[in-house]
């Protein structure tokens, strides 16, 4: 592997990641505060408990996934996007770089960046609520696995975009809305049984129940399923990823 070139990838993306800490970091943890002042104090104060833990520390699971998926596509999609806009993506192309050590050094720029501000995130909500991990090593396994299958995602999303517009397509239309029907907010078992059922069919869901379970040792479904699950759509990411530079898709016209 040629490490120097996936390390100049890296730290190029870091630094303009680090340009843009108002946007990247600032914003993402303010609008999570406000999430658990707002919904604290209007909601949690006629929600009691959900299974035993306190509805501002219910949530807080749930708000480190709204916020790391979504980071995590956007942080990906812009980074692989650029060069592409640019024409730089010319020059990884024709380099002595393969196609895995591209990937790597986006992605992995990626999983860092949304990895930081979840652990922030995670830090910030400390101060309004109390937390308990109950697995230290299955959170962090569930943060780094999502964080990769989304930057993975969002590599995607970059290749496919032919204009700014498409980049904020799938994370604000389509994964924030997930998220937020995904049990962010509640247990799936306050639904009735039919939107139960249909809300298994949310993959966000068993993303949430997953760490949800990692912190507090309740789940709305199995945790198995949820690692399952994570290793599926990872799995279909990388090889659509495979896909896009066997065929030159959007990078060699």
């Amino acid at each position: 592997m040629n490490l120097e070139a996936v390390r100049a990838i890296y730290v190029f993306e870091m630094s303009r990641w680090k340009r843009t800490l108002m946007q990247s970091v600032i914003s993402p943890v303010l609008s999570t505060s406000l999430y658990f002042i707002v919904f604290g104090a209007a909601i949690g104060s006629r929600i009691s408990t959900i299974e035993g833990i306190s509805y501002g520390s219910f949530i807080v699971p749930g708000l480190i996934m709204l916020s790391l998926l979504t980071e995590s596509t956007s942080n990906a999609s812009f980074g692989i996007y650029f060069p592409r806009f640019t024409g730089t993506i010319y020059e990884h192309l024709s380099a002595p770089i393969s196609p895995f050590e591209i990937v790597v050094g986006y992605v992995g720029a990626a999983m860092t960046k949304s990895i930081l501000l979840g652990l922030l995130i995670l830090a910030t909500a400390s101060l309004f609520v109390p937390i308990h991990i109950a697995h230290p090593f299955w959170m962090l396994a569930f943060l780094i696995l999502t964080a990769a299958t989304f930057s993975m995602l969002g590599f995607v999303i970059g290749v496919w975009a032919d204009g700014f517009e498409k980049l904020q397509v799938v994370p604000l239309l389509i994964i924030t809305p997930l998220v937020f029907l995904g049990g962010t907010f509640y247990s799936l078992k306050m639904l009735p049984p039919a939107w139960q059922t249909i809300t298994l069919f949310n993959p966000i869901v068993y993303l949430i129940s997953g760490f949800r379970w990692s912190f507090y040792e309740i789940s709305d479904v199995n945790v198995g399923v949820s690692l399952l699950m994570i290793f599926v759509f990872l799995t279909i990411c990388m090889s659509i990823v495979w896909w896009i530079f066997k065929t030159g898709y959007r990078l060699k016209a």
